[in-house]
């Protein structure tokens, strides 16, 4: 008896986590080569003022850095408790993968333009993204029986609560832009932390 192609192709998790951590790894690596070291001839006082003038990238760095290991996590705890696999699941983390892999160019296009909305913008849409990815791969798995029923009802609803908790408290820290730029980024750092070091231990933790 034939299977359909499509019934028999994806079942292997471990394929998807191999290649998300080899992407993550690509991409976290990538994201330092925007700092360009300055070139010059000079005195002391020149190259320290010229490594000053690098601060905002160093800064957009730690940003995106965070940012990237923080959805690396969060894609790595979904898939602790997702026994199985099909096609569509594989491509749902994929496209996951996309957002992930767009992640040095919206680092680089911020850190040239960090005083611009439209920059912080593409940026917080990059997050955006990568969050939806996530809540959807979760929701896919739970309604295709994928996690264990124990397991399910369990962490389900700590897992879509803390998305969409991040994913609004990053909105409003976007928005901060419109007052000051840096203002926006730090607050959006300061939110990062606390996801990645719990330094505030609420429900959605």
């Amino acid at each position: 008896m034939k299977s359909n192609y499509n019934k028999i192709a994806g079942h292997d998790t471990g394929r998807i986590i191999a290649i998300s951590d080899a992407v993550f790894g690509v991409a976290m690596t990538l994201l330092v080569l925007e700092i360009k070291v300055p070139e010059l001839e000079g005195n002391e006082k020149e190259l320290a003022l010229a490594f000053l003038g690098l601060l905002p990238k160093f800064l957009v760095y730690f940003l995106s850095f965070m940012t990237a290991g923080i959805f690396w996590m969060g894609q790595a705890a979904q898939f602790e408790y997702i026994k199985k696999s099909d096609r569509n699941l594989n491509w749902i983390n994929l496209i996951f993968l996309l957002f992930v892999s767009v992640l040095p160019f919206t680092t680089a296009f911020l850190g040239d333009y960090i005083n611009y909305n439209f920059a912080i913008g593409i940026y917080w849409l990059n997050l955006f993204l990568l969050g939806i990815m996530l809540y959807i791969n979760w929701n896919y798995v739970t309604k295709h029986n994928f996690v264990s029923d124990e397991d399910k009802e369990e962490v389900s609803d700590g897992i879509k609560r803390r998305i969409i908790i991040s994913q609004t408290l990053y909105f409003i820290g976007a928005l901060l832009c419109f007052i000051n730029s840096y203002l926006a980024i730090s607050v959006i750092i300061a939110i990062q932390l606390n996801y990645a070091f719990a330094f505030f231990r609420g429900r959605q933790k």
